[in-house]
């Protein structure tokens, strides 16, 4: 698998909360290959099955989510486009974006930005409400009302790239860089006997709640989770305490959120492989899919896994490549252990 060719292809895709249909197709083709069966649900998760053939085996679940923040329509006012927000935007860095909307066909727009020259001292201080932004699509109030209805989304038009010899950037890194690691995992598995079933859900709704996860673990019954999304990388401008550099490898998540002994396995596991890996210790909700895992059912053992990640929730989010790879080898071993020698 070319990682980098694969982030790629997933990142471009549009995919806000609530309108994964295009990431949750391409997640099962590439699934098809490396698992029994792949499906859609009722909420639009991607799902992939593989079965260990052995009866009575424990079943895994590996969670990474499909959806992206984006924006959705809510009136038109001179041709310009007013709209909200799904999942957390930072209005910061709004205006002058380059917007996709996704009508059929999909159309192009920008978020209208007063330049410098015409604004006061004070307004430049200042962070636009969101509110008092608008899309601009050049269009007049007649042809931008009929192209684009009320309720249509948006998400950031960005090309997804490489930057220096190992760091990618693009939109929607969050989570498809983990969507992608996880792809890693069922090829690294490929021809790996298992003593555990395996579920991948590529989950729908994380931005706005995690509703896809809650479901996708409820239908697949699973006796162990582990959740893979994001962490914040370390910037220049950022506090070291709860970010990690990339490069560093994935963190394992430990707390209330996750049950002891996964962390305690992922941990030795990455030792035992001499894989890199930092400890993110975490008081209390993980703002992960962890948190809805866990409680799935009657509860389930759940454990997080996260990928080092700069500038979240913006257009030009960044991740490294020896990371994904890193936390996809640590995976496949933690998987390839499981059920030997009463390790689950």
């Amino acid at each position: 698998m070319d990682l980098f060719e694969t982030l790629k292809r997933l990142s471009e895709l549009p995919a806000p909360s609530g309108s994964e249909e295009a990431a949750a197709r391409a997640a099962c083709a590439l699934m098809a290959p490396l698992v029994d069966r792949v499906s859609i649900d009722r909420l639009g998760n991607a799902v992939g099955e593989r079965d260990c053939g052995k009866p009575g085996a424990p079943r895994l679940l590996l969670d990474a989510h499909l959806d992206e923040i984006g924006f959705v329509v809510t009136g038109v006012e001179e041709g310009y486009l007013r709209f909200q927000t799904i999942g957390g935007v930072d209005a910061r860095v709004l205006p002058g974006r380059e917007m996709t909307l996704l009508t059929d066909p999909p159309l192009f727009g920008v978020v209208a930005a007063l330049p410098p020259h015409l604004q006061t001292a004070e307004e430049m201080e200042k962070t636009i409400p969101l509110d008092q932004l608008r899309i601009d699509i050049g269009m007049d109030q007649e042809r931008a009302a009929a192209a684009v209805p009320v309720g249509t989304r948006a998400v950031y038009r960005a090309e997804c790239f490489r930057l220096g010899e190992d760091q990618v950037c693009g939109k929607a890194l969050d989570d498809r860089a983990c969507v992608t690691a996880l792809l890693r995992t069922l090829e690294l598995l490929k021809d790996v006997e298992l003593d555990v079933d395996l579920t991948v859900l590529c989950s729908t709704f994380e931005e706005t709640g995690g509703a896809g996860a809650a479901t996708g673990a409820f239908a697949a019954r699973p006796d162990l989770c582990v959740a893979v999304d994001v962490t914040h990388g370390r910037t220049p401008d950022g506090p070291k305490s709860g970010t990690f550099p990339l490069g560093s490898g994935p963190a394992v998540g430990v707390g209330p959120n996750m049950t002891r002994w996964v962390s305690r396995k992922l941990e030795e596991t990455a030792r035992r492989e001499g894989i890199p890996v930092s400890l993110e210790v975490m008081p209390g909700d993980s703002g992960t899919n962890a948190w809805v895992l866990q409680i799935s059912r009657e509860g389930v053992a759940t454990g997080l896994l996260s990928l080092p990640l700069k500038y979240m929730h913006t257009p030009v989010e960044v991740v490294q490549l020896s990371d994904l790879e890193g936390l996809a080898r640590l995976l496949a071993a933690f998987i390839a252990d499981l059920g030997k020698g009463g390790a689950l």
